[in-house]
């Protein structure tokens, strides 16, 4: 990093941690003004318990909501218009987007367009953005998972299913008024979306801080979220009910997410298009290429790896020890080993590999990737894995 140079850096939203702080959302919204909250949230999750007692505390705290769930695993073009569509119609002056990754990021990108006219697709992070969109509606995010890390800013993934890829969408004026991290909200987590949502977080401090952009205060909390997660993530795994660590994995998955401010690299670039075109879960997927981009990056995150290894572990260490205790883990957790594993085809590598280069998350790998290279990771994590 050169500390010579100057760097302009943004930090997110006011964030209330704690269980049962569900309950201070009616205060919240209340607080902003906000009287007709639209509910979004993904289509598993809309019959959830949790869901479901959460609508009838807005609705007995006289806030006039409607649940929108029209939200798929991988949220696609479409659904975000018909989401708008609910929002106008309902004349909601509000969204609380409310899930995991694709429930968040479902409501995040409804409220992109809610009061505008302008076209999805305009808000891909690669345009310059239409700044003089100003009137975005309030948005609050309450996470259900501890992975995704998309509670704090305004980025929202969408596949455009015409053209089979995932889109970056967000627009600087747009953040969340607030974040609410409740763990209570994430002890019924199955084992295998705890271990899926967990390595995401993994992942996100993991290519966050190896970005080589000088942002101390995202190196700051990225190395906090590994320490969070390396301490917490298999405890939660064996021990879904242990309150303490699921609130630690809440807020190390935060923290990830605030990191990665900063930028992501391969391991979302390629997931990010397997995503899009076999409809694999993220965090799964993303777990299944960490191991291959890991060494394909090795040369160029060596003088990370010392801080990363001794944050995750307690312990220093060098790159040999860090890539077999991270495949050491994922082993505990029983992740797959192979694309091939999770659903994916051996037809479209080359395809994948031209989508993955255009996507944001390419452009801050600490080694850049021709075409022919990422096809090769991929075939490599498809056929052959950690």
């Amino acid at each position: 990093m050169d500390f010579k140079a100057s760097a302009d850096w943004t930090f997110p939203v006011p964030i209330f941690y704690g269980p049962q702080r569900i309950k201070d959302v009616s205060t919240l919204c209340k607080s902003h003004g906000i009287t007709r909250p639209l509910v979004v949230t993904d289509k598993g999750s809309a019959e959830l318990d949790l869901v479901k007692n959460f609508m009838k505390q807005l609705n007995s705290a006289s806030l006039k909501c409607d649940l929108f769930s029209g939200i798929s695993p991988n949220p696609i073009g479409h659904e975000i218009y018909d989401g708008k569509a609910v929002y106008n119609a309902g004349k909601h002056d509000g969204v609380i987007a409310i899930g995991g990754g694709s429930g968040m990021d479902g409501g995040k990108a409804i409220s992109l367009i809610a009061n505008n006219d302008d076209d999805l697709w305009k808000f891909d992070y690669n345009f310059e953005a239409n700044k003089s969109l100003t009137i975005f509606p309030p948005l609050i995010c309450i996470p259900t998972t501890a992975g995704t890390g998309a509670e704090t800013e305004s980025t929202a993934m969408v596949t455009n299913s015409e053209l089979g890829m995932k889109f970056c969408l967000w627009h600087p004026n747009q953040k969340p008024l607030a974040a609410i991290l409740d763990p209570s909200l994430t002890i019924g987590l199955p084992r295998n979306l705890t271990a899926w949502t967990g390595v995401d977080a993994l992942v996100h401090a993991i290519e966050a801080y190896s970005v080589n952009d000088l942002h101390s205060p995202a190196d700051g909390v990225a190395l906090e979220a590994l320490s969070l997660i390396g301490e917490n993530l298999k405890v939660v795994y064996k021990k879904p009910d242990n309150l303490t660590s699921r609130g630690a994995m809440l807020v190390g998955s935060c923290l990830a997410g605030i990191a990665f401010l900063k930028g992501l690299g391969l391991v979302h670039a390629i997931s990010h298009m397997v995503g899009a075109e076999y409809d694999t879960q993220h965090g799964l997927t993303n777990a299944v290429i960490l191991p291959s981009v890991l060494k394909f990056n090795e040369n160029y995150i060596s003088n990370k790896i010392n801080r990363m290894h001794f944050s995750q572990y307690s312990k220093p260490g060098d790159f040999v020890g860090f890539y077999s205790a991270t495949c050491n883990l994922l082993d505990e957790l029983e992740i797959p080993k192979t694309l091939k594993e999770i659903g994916v085809g051996d037809d479209r590598f080359h395809e994948l590999a031209v989508k993955a280069r255009k996507d944001s998350a390419a452009f801050t790998n600490p080694r850049d990737a021709s075409i022919e290279e990422i096809e090769h990771l991929i075939g490599e994590v498809y056929s052959v894995g950690r």
